[in-house]
């Protein structure tokens, strides 16, 4: 399924020499991670039951953290597999 509305161009930062001409060419297309292929997510228990707690124990409203996985292609070609298996709340400073 293609979503124009959540769609983002991709932007780069200005640089002093550029390696490539950054004027567009041809049509647009999309590059949305489930328009060719079907993801699926997969996410540890005890991963969600740290970032739960750490979430139940800090009082702020807005929390700094990472869920850190992998992301695998299916023999097939068709799906990928997300794989949340690590919790960093992040630092403070």
């Amino acid at each position: 399924r293609l979503v124009p509305e959540r769609m983002v161009p991709f932007s780069f930062p200005l640089s002093r020499c550029a390696l490539w001409d950054p004027v567009p060419m041809g049509d647009v297309i999309g590059a949305h991670v489930a328009y060719y292929r079907n993801p699926k997510l997969s996410l540890l228990e005890k991963t969600l039951r740290l970032a739960y707690r750490h979430a139940k124990q800090n009082d702020k409203k807005l929390l700094s953290c990472f869920l850190l996985g992998t992301l695998a292609v299916s023999e097939d070609g068709e799906g990928i597999t997300i794989t949340i298996d690590r919790f960093d709340p992040g630092r403070e400073v």
